[in-house]
């Protein structure tokens, strides 16, 4: 019978100003082999609660950035171990997880990366509308390189698996337990960041903004079972339709004046 050694795992989280759930978060992760945190200089004790934690803690120039994709790969070139869970400075990592982790990192079939399901909260409810959310966050350190586009998903050379769903306590728990101003301050923030990532194949902004608002809200609402979540439901539909309405009106904006004549005020 050959011996196989057990995976060595760097847990990566990233943060700026990120003392609220932070020291929930380490102490999840306190079985991995490493653990890094990236910090976009931080004006808060983030530093000094990540190292009271055990974490090595390395440096990403926040400059002009305002998403975290930009230090993902930075976060991982860094790493120690050969493979490498990435952890929002707002999400708790379970033992389970952990365990199982570990254990299909050490089998010689093992995938190259794995999609992880994600629990999210909402005006004090878990919403079960959304889920499993799964986000590509486990992988070999050297098949993964990460774009520094918003919500980008990491590009793997290899093979890629899903943990089942239904094993709840293999996922993610969100502990951003948003309200309805949270959420708006981050589409209005984020939006942007979205019409920059869009804009090369919204040919048609102005048509799009005709329906696609719509389209977002029937999808969240009736098709994903937003409707099951009750008015916490009703209300997250409503804010991701004008979330898509604000990327058009923004994509619409920068058309109109790519075309607006030069004239003095």
């Amino acid at each position: 019978m050959t011996n196989t050694s057990p995976a060595r795992i760097t847990a990566i989280v990233h943060t700026y100003n990120a003392r609220q759930h932070l020291a929930r978060v380490l102490d999840s992760l306190q079985g991995v082999d490493e653990l890094l945190v990236v910090d976009m200089e931080s004006t808060d004790d983030t530093c000094d609660i990540a190292r009271a934690h055990g974490a090595r803690v390395i440096t990403f120039p926040r400059g002009e950035h305002r998403i975290v994709e930009p230090a993902r790969q930075f976060g991982i070139d860094n790493a120690a171990c050969e493979w490498v869970l990435e952890v929002d400075a707002d999400e708790l990592v379970t033992p389970q997880m952990l365990s199982y982790l570990r254990e299909t990192a050490s089998r010689p079939d093992a995938p190259d990366a794995l999609f992880i399901p994600r629990r999210n909260f909402f005006l004090g409810r878990e919403m079960y509308s959304g889920y499993p959310d799964p986000v590509l966050r486990f992988f070999r350190r050297d098949k993964c390189r990460w774009p520094a586009q918003i919500h980008s998903v990491p590009h793997i050379a290899g093979r890629v698996a899903r943990i089942d769903p239904s094993r709840k306590e293999l996922a993610f728990i969100h502990l951003a337990n948003e309200s309805v101003h949270s959420r708006a301050e981050k589409h209005l923030r984020y939006s942007s960041y979205e019409a920059d990532r869009k804009a090369a194949r919204r040919r048609h902004p102005a048509f799009d903004l005709l329906w696609r608002p719509a389209f977002i809200f029937i999808r969240k609402y009736i098709f994903k079972g937003g409707w099951r979540d009750g008015r916490q439901g009703l209300v997250l539909s409503v804010q991701g339709a004008c979330n898509e309405a604000l990327i058009c009106c923004k994509l619409v904006e920068r058309c109109i004046n790519s075309q607006k004549p030069l004239s003095n005020p």
